[in-house]
């Protein structure tokens, strides 16, 4: 005979339960609203930096044609990953977000080299974002004081102070990080605004129209002939590379209240709000930028914009701004790296496993958090050497390993969801019946993107050309190269006899342990 719960009985925790029935215990604080979970991806995704560090890569391949329309094309498709990713998040809210979603849909290998994937993306997207924001905090400084902006060593040791500084704010700030999240969301709202307001009104003259929306530039090296599906193509990494990290939704899941709807529309939301505020921004700096050959022979940096059309005043206001935005960026990637590295390693995929799946008194994975940061900053060590162009190409390198890395890794999941059809159970936010057209379009495009991002971005990048040089090419390729093939030869020799995909840290569910006391 079973008795009936006693009112002394704690409540059964919605959240907790769902998490317990996907095999975890709650150990991460469940804290976070869902605009907080809005505001980590929003952020992430960050108009005010990729807008900012990535413009130069679509001015010099494709020119204005490739960021007027380029961006909301680009968008549209983006978007579309993103309603994709909102219905498996909805089904399984975990910290582990798209790599769990590829062990449960899937195999265990399937699980295995998403994780090593979307891991390599978050690791990058956090490097290339905080050295944007070191280069960003050095032109700051050289406008306020005798700083050498040009010096690449001391960029690099502004990357490491800000990496550092983000580090220490995810340990120590755990009771204040979803609270400079909202503040983010904010900043970059007021911030952007401000910046398009400054572009509007300060310069003297615009471009017009015909400038904006048709002007094409071919400055890649490669012979115009290729300009419509080679050097165009590469300037849409501007788009797809400020557009990412929104799978931050899924990895602060178990710190959200009512996660299989919050994250569920943060995500998409987070993708929807950023094409529209990053496309007013991005057409500001276009109407801005009537010294073309000034900002052609700056390689397309937005900074070159701000420099010539704007007074000394405005065009400080301008970088603060975008410094700041960075900033906060930078912090919010730490905090979805580390947790994908604490999920991934607390389901023994990671070397030493055992340290970073630890979380401290306060519920903060520590010693993923620092782990993680030290692999973004042996990422970008190249960033020390000069490409002969002028150009960063070992920024745009490490940007590439953050689009390649993360969307390779959501398009696995979503593959698998077209491939298990009716038997995908899904949670309160779903697709219906339209996930097999927009999966499809989705699984294209990545793989589209991801081709033309691992090709040589110049003629000199490619070995046996004239003028070839080591500091010209993408690396991207080597490092993807690197990462999935130690991640094969892993599961190959040893990973494949032990490795089973998640593993429960929870016997039972909240619901059968209480029916159990009650018996």
């Amino acid at each position: 005979m079973s008795a009936s719960p006693t009112q002394a009985d704690p409540p059964i925790d919605d959240d907790e339960k769902r998490l317990a029935e996907l095999g975890y215990r709650q150990e991460l604080r469940r804290k976070w609203s869902g605009f907080s979970n809005f505001a980590i991806s929003f952020s992430i995704i960050s108009i005010l930096a990729g807008c900012f560090t990535t413009f130069g890569q679509a001015w010099m391949n494709g020119g204005p044609v490739a960021i007027s329309w380029g961006w909301p094309l680009i968008s549209i498709f983006i978007l579309i990953i993103g309603f994709c990713m909102s219905e498996l998040v909805s089904a399984y809210p975990t910290a582990g977000g798209i790599y769990w979603w590829a062990a449960r849909m899937g195999k265990p290998v399937h699980g295995w080299f998403t994780g090593w994937l979307n891991l390599v993306g978050l690791v990058a997207v956090t490097a290339s974002v905080d050295y944007g924001c070191a280069t960003f905090l050095s032109l700051v400084l050289d406008a306020y004081s005798s700083w050498d902006s040009t010096n690449l060593k001391l960029t690099f040791l502004l990357f490491v102070i800000i990496l550092a500084a983000h580090v220490a704010i995810n340990i120590f700030g755990h009771r204040i990080i979803d609270v400079l999240q909202n503040v983010s969301v904010w900043w970059h709202v007021v911030g952007a605004a401000a910046v398009v307001l400054i572009l509007v009104f300060v310069p003297e003259k615009h471009q017009s129209l015909e400038f904006v929306f048709t002007q094409r530039f071919n400055n890649s090296g490669y012979s115009d002939a290729t300009y419509w599906f080679l050097v165009l193509p590469f300037g849409f990494l501007l788009t797809q590379y400020t557009i990412t990290g929104f799978d931050a939704c899924a990895h602060v899941s178990e710190e959200t209240k009512g996660a299989s709807m919050a994250a569920a529309k943060g995500l998409w939301q987070s993708i929807f709000y950023s094409a529209i505020g990053g496309w007013i921004l991005l057409l500001a700096f276009l109407f801005a930028a009537t010294d073309v050959e000034a900002i052609t022979k700056a390689n397309g940096f937005s900074g070159a914009i701000f420099q010539t059309a704007l007074s000394a005043g405005f065009f400080k206001a301008v970088v603060l701004i975008s410094t700041i935005g960075q900033f906060f960026c930078g912090m919010s990637c730490v905090t979805s790296m580390s947790r994908m590295t604490y999920a991934f390693s607390r389901d023994r995929a990671v070397p030493g496993w055992r340290s970073w799946s630890k979380v401290d008194r306060n519920g903060t994975p520590v010693n993923a958090i620092v782990g993680a940061a030290i692999a973004g900053l042996v990422l970008t060590l190249p960033a020390l050497y000069t490409s002969p162009t002028g150009a960063p190409t070992a920024f745009y390198a490490v940007v590439s390993v953050a689009v390649i890395g993360l969307y390779l890794a959501f398009l696995i999941p979503i593959y698998l969801r077209l491939r298990m059809g009716d038997r995908f159970v899904p949670g309160p936010w779903t697709l219906g019946a339209k996930y097999k057209v927009l999966g499809w379009i989705a699984v294209i495009e990545i793989a589209v993107v991801s081709i033309y991002f691992i090709m040589p971005f110049t003629p000199t990048a490619i070995p046996g050309n004239e003028g070839f040089t080591w500091t010209a090419v993408n690396y991207a390729p080597i490092a993807i190269l690197v990462v999935i093939g130690g991640a094969a030869l892993w599961w190959a020799v040893s990973a494949r006899h032990w490795f089973k995909g998640p593993i429960r840290t929870i016997d039972e569910t909240p619901a059968e342990g209480m029916a159990k006391a009650a018996e």
